[in-house]
Formats: C-alpha cells, structure tokens, sequence
C-alpha cells in the first residue's frame, strides 16, 4: 500500500451541498435561507454576544469571586495501605513508587497519608507526611526522610 492509495473508509465522506446553482440544482434562488430578513443577506446575522437587546446571559450571571493561589504546591498522595506490597526494609523513594505504578509520574511531590495499616518497617523518602503516616511508620519500625522541593 501507498499514500497514493490512501482512502476513506466507505460511507465517511459526504459532499458539501452546493447552494445557490440554479433551481434545478435543489438549493437554488434563496440556496436554503428562507426568504428576507436579516440572516438571508450575505454576512447576516448577530454578532456572538447579541441576544436582541435583551440583558446577554453573561451579564445576567454573577461574577465569580474569590481568587487562585498561584504559589500553590499540588501534592501526589500515597496512603499507608499502599507501601504494603513493598518489601520488608526496603527504601520507598518518589523513583521506586513510580516504577512500582503507585503514582503515575515523578513531576509533582509526594505526600505520604495515614489511610490504612503499615505491616513491616520501611525507609520512606517523601516530601511531605501527615502527622498519623509519620507516627505510623515509625511505630512499625520504619525510618522517614524528608525531601526538598
């Protein structure tokens, strides 16, 4: 097969219907405008915002308030239950989470909750623990390292 043998699939193109040929052609004299009035001229009709002079909806509605902090820091989150399929002793790092499926990339920080049972110690590095993860982990024997952002 060559790009010169390249088609669409039977069915999926349609011709524009050409309006405007004459009356044998089917959309001819007002080519499917109707008669008169604003939207059968060429470049009728209203501009986007305009409803007939009535109060435009984006008017009507009330403004949104308040505002978006754009100093803040969104944090991957990884509950407690979810380190159990690691190893015994083994070190948790954002890497190893990554390869193991457990977030889904390394490009935002991760945060470490208390949701769930810790079995076995671990070494986790994270950039942030909630204070239940963090007694948690070290109730069972695990060690905690705080990364920088």
């Amino acid at each position: 097969m060559k790009l010169h043998d390249l088609q669409p699939a039977e069915g999926t193109h349609k011709n524009r219907k050409r309006v405007g040929r004459g009356i044998a052609a089917g959309g001819g004299k007002t080519a499917g405008r109707g008669t008169k009035g604003q939207n059968s001229r060429k470049g009728g009709g209203v501009r986007p915002y305009f409803e007939g002079g009535q109060l435009p909806l984006v008017r009507r509605l009330p403004r949104l308030r308040g505002f978006k902090n754009i100093w803040r820091i969104e944090y991957v989150t990884v509950n407690l239950g979810q380190l159990n399929g690691f190893d015994p002793g083994s070190e948790i790092s954002p890497e190893t989470l990554a390869e193991a499926g457990v977030i889904k990339s390394q490009r935002k920080p991760v945060k470490v909750l208390g949701e769930g049972a810790l079995d076995h110690p671990l070494a986790v590095k994270a950039h942030k623990f909630s204070a239940s993860a963090r007694e948690k982990i070290l109730a069972a024997g695990g060690s905690i390292e705080q990364l920088t952002l």
